[in-house]
């Protein structure tokens, strides 16, 4: 048995786990290192640690100081776990859209959690770095840790995380498959194999589709950690120094179901259970073996445990309700309303509506009009980019000066292509008893609009009421 003197020295020397069952169609031998055995769950320990030791030998942090981080959650777990190990007060910046479970784990560890949600630009004085930097020039003692640019990130990995590799597969690691969200553990581990191998290794990036690293459009995703965001009003897209894009052979990008697929199938066939950025990593390093031979050696580093996902990718509910999955016992879904060739039509939001309404040339009078952020998007908007819809007939009338934001109604509430529309009724009273329409969503992103009379007609068609709770009270839709 092991023994550690200090919660520090248990971080690293996680396990290295060949895939028997998930891997047994491929040629090469596919290893994947479990991160989440840390003492804090996820591989963003090894990140914590390192910056909170640079930053108590260099002085920016003094004793009795305060840690502040912005953070998916993951690193602020650690910078937590291990401020509460060493006696210092912590504060984390994160949004509601992060796993309640993780932020459940920041308040358990003592930190202070204090959400930002606002949806601007990151130089925006509003935005999550800034307000978290703010409160660090307010707050005596404090210090920002600031895993996309600090160089003890990526160190981190290149002390622990490659070395370990390394001696795991004996040398004969071959190709290294690690997903890139700060950049640091695929800079750190990735530059290690590839000094010690004389640059015998392939580093490959696993990046969420939309990530701007690989090329997306940079729009948001479903999967927390990995990728890189690039919100519509941003001026620029910079990237963190954490990040050694010279390391990196090359990308395989992943979308959202892929990724959830991948560790649902990782959880029932190997036993693991992982979260939403290891499938992202997982699905490529499946997609990478398929066309190497035997003697190659894969290794996809797993970020944290699916045990932080459990109200979300091994959610079947959550599931249903944003578009990964059908609801099983439904006879009738939405997806019946929603024809896969009737794609939404799209308004910038900062147009003239006069404009707008000459670009609608052939849309009925009625027909929804979702109202969007401006992007060059490969795939339908996100629904955090949906600012609300109109219809052609709004826009006729409106002033020839008004933007279509201004003559649009506020975002409907969203419900998932594969639920009944009794149960899609009953979400959108519980979100907003005031509705007029719901925003269909299918693999997490906009399918369609449906009004209020049409979704009401189907689930009227299709079974007996629905019971929706408004209030207090229960409502009986028709």
């Amino acid at each position: 048995m092991t023994r550690y003197e200090t919660l520090a020295d248990a971080v690293g020397g996680t396990p290295l786990i060949r895939l028997t069952r998930l891997a047994a169609s491929v040629r090469p031998r596919v290893y994947v290192k479990v991160e989440s055995s840390n003492p804090a769950g996820s591989v963003k320990d090894r990140a914590a640690l390192w910056m909170l030791r640079a930053a108590r030998a260099n002085g920016s942090l003094p004793p009795g100081g305060t840690v502040v981080e912005t953070t998916s959650g993951n690193t602020g777990i650690g910078l937590a776990a291990f401020a509460a190990h060493l006696g210092y007060r912590s504060v984390i910046f994160t949004s509601s859209a992060v796993s309640a479970e993780k932020r459940a784990l920041l308040s358990a560890y003592g930190a202070e959690v204090r959400l930002v949600d606002s949806f601007v630009p990151k130089s925006h004085p509003d935005s999550l770095r800034s307000v978290a930097e703010r409160f660090v020039t307010q707050t005596p003692g404090a210090w920002l840790a600031d895993q996309y640019d600090n160089p003890a990130n990526p160190e981190a990995h290149r002390a622990t995380t490659g070395p370990e590799i390394w001696q795991d597969t004996e040398g004969r690691v071959t190709h290294l498959v690690a997903t890139v969200g700060t950049g640091g553990t695929i800079s750190g581990t990735g530059g290690y194999l590839k000094e010690v191998s004389g640059g015998r290794v392939t580093v490959v990036g696993a990046d969420p589709l939309t990530s701007s690293y690989s090329g997306g459009d940079g729009s948001q995703k479903y999967v927390e950690g990995a990728g890189h965001f690039v919100h519509p009003e941003a001026v620029d897209d910079i990237w963190p120094q954490s990040l050694d894009t010279a390391v990196i052979d090359r990308y395989v990008a992943v979308d959202d179901r892929s990724a959830i697929d991948a560790i649902r199938r990782l959880a029932v066939t190997e036993g693991i259970l992982a979260g939403g950025s290891s499938g992202v990593a997982l699905a490529a390093a499946l997609d990478v073996a398929r066309d190497l031979a035997e003697d190659d050696v894969v290794v996809a580093i797993l970020p944290d445990s699916g045990r932080a996902y459990l109200s979300t990718y091994f959610n079947d509910q959550w599931l249903v309700a944003n578009g990964f999955r059908d609801d099983e016992s439904a006879e009738v879904t939405l997806r019946s309303l929603i024809p896969a060739d009737r794609r939404p039509l799209l308004v910038s939001r900062d147009e003239l509506a006069g404009r707008a309404l000459a670009a609608l040339a052939g849309a009925g009078d009625t027909d929804p009009v979702l109202v969007v952020y401006r992007r060059d998007r490969e795939l339908p908007p996100h629904p955090s980019e949906v600012v609300g819809w109109t219809t052609a007939k709004a826009l006729r009338e409106a002033a020839d000066d008004l933007t279509v934001a201004q003559v649009s109604l506020p975002a409907p509430p969203r419900v998932g292509i594969g639920a009944s529309a009794a149960s899609a009724l009953e979400a959108a009273h519980e979100a907003d008893p005031l509705w007029t329409a719901v925003l269909v969503l299918e693999d997490g992103r906009a399918a369609g609009i449906l009004a209020r009379d049409e979704l009401e007609a189907r689930a009227a068609a299709s079974g007996p009421p629905a019971r929706a709770a408004i209030d207090g009270f229960v409502e009986i839709v028709l």
